[in-house]
């Protein structure tokens, strides 16, 4: 089948559609690419959305920003925490004074403290890297039992929840995840945790949030207009080793912030036990290849565009993803008809000129590159 021919330049400034979303630092973020989503989105007039794979859901907020009808879904505890304190959120007349009884609690030494606080005056050969500094988890640790002491209605406790996660987020000693710690404390992790109020924004949309594994929800949801699809990519890197941290495991602290449920932990990260790979691995991230000889990540993503019952699929791919181009595409042509294909260089975050091939643009060393396929299914 001819591929479509599709010459692309850069966006002007004025057809950039403008949207303020709040989020944690996310490996694989699309914050840098929501104006393309969005103008996406619009070019096929659609109204009700699914954001399959929602992270810190800032494609939501967005999609819900711009008047759609938005159904977040992600299998993490701590991304419907978030859709639900963004999607969900009506105003709360007490928000003010709810934050600022969180922020004036009495702090002590928890469960927090005890496995994630580090203390910076102890000698560096004494220490063990920890994501914050004991006067922070001892914050937390007074901060998580007030939310479970009060009655506080889901919308409440996931406002409460978002805000506490947002205000650690900024006072953290990591790269953006949990699966390790800087060996030095960052200069942010000497500053003391500071609850905000979460970012309001009215929309008209109506909005379901759904948590559960990806293709459990798709089999329980209507007809949408669009499906936009962020999949955890599995790495096209041969030597990468099987045993290499998933992204379930990268945010498992966060999932213990909103469940307080004090499990049991492994590794020097002290890593939920349940974030093993084994346990919390995503078929779209395995690097292997089936009995057939085809990548099973691959295989995942045929399955899920085939499932879900949608007018059109928007598909977020990186150029490090373990898909090679002819598999992908192939996918996509069982799967409907390919109506656009977009390459965005991610750090300059500009789009590229591309003619569409079977065979990827292979960007320069060090570059990466996220392409954004629109499709109509059959």
């Amino acid at each position: 089948m001819n591929q479509p021919q599709h010459q692309l330049g850069l966006f002007a400034d004025e057809k950039l559609t403008a949207v303020n979303t709040e989020g944690v630092k996310y490996i694989g973020s699309k914050m840098l690419l929501l104006p393309y989503i969005l103008e996406i989105a619009s070019s096929i007039n659609a109204q009700t959305v699914l954001d399959g794979f929602s992270g810190t859901t800032r494609v939501s907020q967005a999609f819900a920003q711009n008047g759609y009808d938005v159904i977040s879904s992600d299998i993490s505890a701590w991304s419907e925490v978030f859709a639900t304190c963004y999607l969900r959120k009506c105003r709360i007349n007490y928000l003010a004074e709810l934050i600022k009884h969180l922020n004036n609690v009495k702090p002590f030494d928890g469960w927090f403290t005890e496995h994630y606080g580090g203390d910076p005056t102890e000698s560096e050969f004494v220490q063990l890297k920890k994501p914050w500094q004991r006067h922070n988890t001892r914050k937390l640790d007074a901060i998580r039992e007030a939310i479970d002491e009060m009655s506080l209605s889901q919308v409440e406790r996931a406002v409460a929840l978002t805000s506490l996660i947002l205000a650690l987020d900024k006072v953290d000693s990591t790269l953006g995840h949990f699966a390790s710690y800087l060996k030095n404390w960052s200069p942010r992790s000497y500053k003391s945790i500071l609850l905000k109020e979460p970012m309001y924004t009215e929309t008209a949309g109506a909005h379901e949030v759904r948590r559960g594994d990806i293709f459990q929800v798709v089999d329980n949801l209507p007809e949408v207009d669009l499906a936009y699809f962020d999949p955890p990519y599995g790495s096209n890197n041969e030597k990468m080793p099987p045993s290499r941290v998933r992204y379930a495991a990268y945010y498992h602290i966060w999932t213990t912030v909103c469940l307080n449920d004090r499990p049991r932990l492994f590794g020097k990260a002290k890593r939920r036990l349940d974030t093993r790979d084994k346990v919390a691995a995503s078929a779209f991230e395995d690097f292997r290849r089936n009995f057939s000889g085809r990548f099973r990540s691959v295989v995942a993503i045929e399955r899920l565009i085939s499932s879900v019952r949608a007018k059109y699929v928007l598909l977020s791919y990186s150029s490090g993803g373990r898909a090679t181009s002819d598999e992908l595409i192939d996918v996509l042509q069982k799967c409907g008809e390919i109506v656009e294909v977009r390459e965005i260089e991610y750090k300059r975050n500009v789009m590229s000129g591309m003619r569409w091939t079977n065979e990827w643009i292979r960007p320069k060393e060090g570059k990466n590159f996220e392409y954004l396929f629109l499709l109509k299914k059959h």
